[in-house]
């Protein structure tokens, strides 16, 4: 008989869902592995009605009325005084032209919002200046929290060491029965898909039959992030009082998550607490420059908005816990009417989900003081613009969410400043047009002496060269300030001084960092210019997973990236140089940040170049010099992890050469998959046809594309044929 005889041709219907014994080779005992999730605990979610609200079941104030009168109105009084100067700019000679005005606009949108983060950030430094100790650690917990990890086709050696490194912390404070750990999967992607199911059960392995360790595969990634966490509060939330949410790159201490779940406990009208997470593990230059802000500047900012917003806080999507009852009975997400970008499911779901827990009376409370609470970021500064595109949709997106009906003033607050930061490029940017054009027509065309209205003096449209310095002044000043305060709280702070290379590094450091960000700045404008202008035209940004890794990008995709912005930066230059020098000084640094702008984008994903300043003691962090406990234990345990290659393998070939793993992997598919009749899944349909033309593992290696491959996983019985395939 041919060895293609062997080869059953027909697939059988359906192969058993139970999980199988397996010989331990310890003793011959025979076992049954425990199931990768609990047992299911619904409940109910329901969807919210945007545009009519019900009254809130509970009280609780908002923000100390103080606190924003003194945020607010002094944002305002800045904003006042900065208008009426740049009014007296414009109309040195008396009046302004109409193009003046839309200067003047401009102006005022893009002074107003640098003026709302100058006075939030006094209030933050003046918060951490008579900030106290934190509270001791807590010795015992009464509730029940799930950590929750999203995932989206990631790493599993990163992903499962940041858990098993956070389980083992929590450990160690004596609370872990109080938590069981969850890593939700939307991969799209077979072969993460595959690691992500070898690394759980290697972990689960390890931690013994006690950890309340698991994992769940969705087969579509409906609603994506948002959709994940619904999906497992509806399955599985009954069973929980909070759920503390994580990103795939999160580290918490076990102090901080004990102090999260103690936090909720202490407030029983608390909905979301919010801990703010510091940059970490980042090495390549722009990462650092991230790092080195988030460290010193970020806690300033951070502070000021706990302060004013109070219980009309605001949640970040991830490193919080969650009341599980307030997020079931608030936060059910509509879908918005329409087509993306504007339409269709919402994709910045935090801000909303926090607004609508809210509107139900839930407090929504930040705290930034709290320690222990760390991520990454993108390492390069294309990196960054991938993830800002999905960030400026989902901003501009909260437009038609900030009208809702019930929702706290702070809430629409806080969706005001998320559109705000990205509307504000486009600003800059039509700012500086109109300012070249009015620069140009002062120089250029003749003015019109006397205009239709009787006048004694012709209308010129000239400026208040002294005036505009100082109002060039006072902006640069409002803009910095915030970096100046938190330079000043991190030398006043010996721990905070010392860590970061003592006074002389660390405010080389902080130059270092505004001469860089300067320089970035420009170009950041006209990438954020360019998202807001592609969302405008109904281009949807779709749902890329961030590059968590310190490797550069090649060259000719920087070039590619960054031609334009290169050509807009020559261009403006020659033009401003030939209207007049000064205006070429005055908008130099914009111009030398566009001309540079393919040198920077490849320094900025440079390992080398971060590691020098390094070696050099800049743009370093507290948490550099004395790296945290856990994020040691994690790049451990990240190392190991790699070394198992679980990554790095073909996943029909870790199927096929371990009959264990395909037995579990079909265990934890959901039952059997629902079809309506006359519906065809082309993707099933051809790797059901290849899986069965096949003869070797090789040639359904070979055959399967990505999405076939995805399909043929979901399919037990095309499993139990691809594991039958000759091995070559």
């Amino acid at each position: 008989m041919s060895d293609t005889a062997e080869i059953p041709r027909e697939i059988p219907r359906e192969i058993p869902r139970e999980i199988a014994p397996t010989q331990e080779p310890d003793g011959g005992r025979a076992v049954t592995l425990a199931p990768a999730m609990p047992p299911r605990a619904p409940l109910a979610m329901p969807v919210q009605d945007l545009r009519r609200a019900s009254a809130p079941t509970r009280a609780g104030g908002g923000g100390p009325l103080p606190a924003r009168l003194f945020v607010f109105g002094g944002a305002a009084a800045l904003t006042a005084y900065g208008a009426w100067q740049m009014y007296e700019v414009i109309s040195v000679s008396g009046g302004a032209t109409w193009l003046q005005y839309v200067l003047l606009v401009l102006f005022v949108l893009n002074f107003s919002w640098i003026a709302l983060a100058f006075t939030a950030a006094l209030l933050g430094f003046a918060a951490l200046l008579r900030a106290g100790p934190e509270a001791p650690v807590p010795t015992a917990l009464t509730t029940r929290t799930a950590v929750v990890m999203p995932v989206y086709n990631e790493g599993s050696a990163r992903v499962f060491a940041g858990l098993q490194a956070m389980h083992d912390a929590v450990e160690a404070t004596g609370l872990g029965t109080a938590f069981d750990w969850f890593v939700l999967s939307d991969s799209t992607q077979a072969d993460a898909w595959i690691a992500e199911e070898r690394a759980f059960r290697a972990l689960r392995a390890e931690l013994g039959p006690e950890a309340r360790l698991y994992y769940r595969h969705r087969e579509k990634n409906h609603h994506r992030k948002a959709g994940n966490i619904a999906d497992f509060v509806t399955g599985w939330g009954a069973a929980y009082d909070h759920m503390l949410v994580l990103d795939a790159d999160s580290l918490l201490t076990g102090e901080c998550i004990v102090r999260l779940a103690a936090a909720m406990e202490a407030d029983p009208q608390a909905g979301i607490v919010q801990s703010l997470p510091l940059i970490i593990n980042r090495n390549t230059l722009f990462a650092r420059l991230q790092q080195f802000a988030a460290r010193i500047y970020g806690p300033v900012i951070a502070t000021g908005l706990s302060v004013w917003s109070g219980r009309d806080s605001n949640y970040w999507g991830h490193n919080a816990i969650i009341r599980m009852r307030a997020f079931a009975e608030a936060a059910g997400l509509p879908d918005l009417k329409g087509r993306p970008p504007f339409g269709g499911h919402i994709l910045s779901h935090d801000f909303v989900e926090a607004a609508l827990i809210r509107r139900a009376g839930w407090g929504v409370t930040m705290l930034p003081r709290l320690e222990g609470s760390y991520e990454e970021s993108p390492p390069s500064l294309i990196d960054l613009a991938v993830r800002d595109r999905r960030w400026a949709q989902g901003n501009l997106q909260h437009a038609r969410v900030i009208g809702a009906a019930g929702l706290a003033p702070a809430s629409r607050q806080h969706f005001a400043t998320g559109i705000a930061g990205y509307v504000a490029s486009p600003l800059w940017l039509a700012q500086l047009v109109i300012g070249l054009i009015i620069v140009l027509q002062t120089a250029w065309v003749r003015p019109e002496y006397f205009s239709a209205e009787f006048g004694l003096y012709p209308v010129w449209p000239r400026f208040d060269p002294v005036r505009a310095l100082q109002l060039f002044a006072l902006t640069m000043g409002i803009l910095l300030a915030p970096k100046f305060l938190g330079l000043l709280l991190a030398l006043l702070d010996a721990r905070i001084r010392r860590a970061s290379g003592g006074v002389g590094r660390l405010t080389l450091s902080f130059l270092i960092e505004i001469l860089l960000s300067a320089l970035i700045a420009p170009i950041a404008m006209v990438v954020q210019s360019g998202s807001v202008f592609q969302i405008l035209a109904g281009r949807d940004t779709g749902w890329n997973p961030q590059r968590r890794d310190d490797g550069s990008i090649p060259l000719s995709d920087i070039v590619r990236r960054h031609r334009w912005h290169t050509g807009l930066g020559i261009v403006t230059g020659i033009a401003a140089f030939a209207i007049a020098t000064s205006l070429f000084l005055w908008m130099s640094p914009t111009i030398l940040g566009l001309v540079l702008a393919i040198p920077l984008s490849w320094a900025s994903g440079q390992l080398a170049l971060g590691l020098a300043l390094k070696r050099r003691g800049l743009l370093v962090t507290p948490e550099e010099e004395a790296p945290p406990a856990i994020a040691r234990h994690a790049g451990e345990l990240a190392a190991r992890n790699a070394a198992r290659g679980f990554d790095d393998t073909d996943a029909l070939a870790a199927l096929h050469a371990d009959p264990d793993l395909a037995r579990d992997h079909a265990a934890m598919l959901p039952e059997g998959r629902a079809r309506t009749r006359g519906q065809i899944d082309a993707e099933h349909t051809l790797a059901r046809a290849k899986i069965v033309e096949a003869e070797t593992l090789p040639e359904a290696q070979a055959w399967l594309s990505p999405r076939e491959r995805f399909a043929l996983l979901h399919d037990r019985a095309l499993l139990d044929q691809l594991t039958r395939l000759r091995p070559a």
